[in-house]
């Protein structure tokens, strides 16, 4: 397989990805499926913008913000069913148990300890002792203005955070469970390690003091933008949506079994911060996954980063301690 030349590296090498705009399926069908499927990311977010702008403020509210969340993944579900991008990405009852495992973990156990040593911790932390009044004047931004920058400064960091998870081999090991799926789903974001997800959770977006409307309409970002990651829905995404924003199309080949490929498309929200480092590449990709597309249950996702640590400081030491380390002794030749 040749492969197409992106930059200085080659991608489709190792498995089939679409590179380029103008090779991507579009949608089929009547006029009013086409333009549903044309609009409906648009106006999805701007008519969530508008809500958190000018929703009254016994509304705008964190569990407002759940409720909505919540029914917008069963409506995207639906979505699915009725345009799926890829049948064999459909889902089934085995794909869906095993997600909202993932999902509940998320909203019970992770949530729960990032109060203690997560993110809002460590903002806790800094409120408390730096003197926020030194950059008061962020709060007198417009709203809209603050919005984008706590989800611009926090998909940043998330960006990084992730670019070293693929260039880093420790944080490698957390985050190789996600890229074994193999296929995108509505949930499929939630599936990985813990240890993995406590990780890119991380962010600095929060550590300014801005206004709570402000956190609720650039969630909406998060909402209404990187939800698509992971769902299997054909749209006709326009032209200055996919120049911007991550899309359903950069994640899939992110997810690619080519290996060039997963090196690429790390930002959550913001695409335009891979295309400023160099490291975007527009298309898709159907087959994902790692060594051949084998699926990991969820014993072998919980034990990884740490069982694989393991052989690998084995592997290293072994030898140089007497193979000591939890293997079997090594057999010394007679004088």
């Amino acid at each position: 397989m040749a492969g197409v030349q992106v930059g200085n590296r080659i991608i489709g090498a190792d498995a089939p990805v679409t590179v380029g705009w103008e090779n991507v399926p579009k949608v089929e069908g009547g006029p009013f499926k086409r333009a549903f499927f044309t609009w409906f990311q648009p106006v999805t977010l701007f008519g969530f913008l508008l809500f958190w702008y000018y929703a009254p403020n016994e509304w705008a509210v964190a569990s407002t913000g759940i409720a909505i969340g919540i029914g917008f993944k069963v409506l995207l579900l639906a979505l699915e069913w009725v345009n799926p991008r890829f049948r064999s990405w459909q889902l089934t009852w085995k794909e869906l148990v095993t997600d909202l495992f993932y999902v509940g973990l998320g909203y019970t156990v992770l949530r729960i300890v990032d109060q203690f040593i997560g993110s809002d911790a460590i903002i806790g932390m800094l409120q408390s002792n730096f003197d926020f009044g030194k950059v008061a004047w962020f709060t007198g931004l417009p709203l809209l203005l603050q919005a984008f920058l706590i989800s611009f400064v926090f998909d940043f960091g998330q960006y990084w955070m992730h670019r070293g998870m693929h260039n880093w081999y420790p944080l490698w090991l957390t985050h190789a469970p996600h890229h074994f799926i193999t296929q995108l789903n509505i949930n499929k974001g939630a599936v990985g390690n813990p240890v993995e997800l406590f990780l890119i959770g991380l962010g600095i977006g929060g550590f300014f003091d801005f206004l709570p409307r402000a956190f609720l309409i650039a969630g909406t970002f998060g909402l209404a933008v990187s939800t698509y990651q992971h769902i299997n829905v054909r749209f006709n995404t326009p032209r200055w949506w996919r120049f911007l924003f991550n899309t359903t199309e950069h994640h899939s080949v992110h997810h690619s079994l080519d290996y060039e490929a997963t090196r690429s498309n790390y930002s959550g929200t913001w695409i335009i911060i891979d295309r400023m480092f160099g490291t975007c590449v527009d298309g898709e990709a159907e087959v994902l996954g790692m060594e051949g597309g084998r699926r990991m249950h969820i014993r072998e996702v919980m034990h990884y980063p740490f069982s694989e640590a393991w052989k690998t400081l084995r592997a290293k030491f072994g030898a140089k301690f007497g193979n000591h380390m939890g293997g079997a002794h090594t057999a010394v030749p007679a004088e």
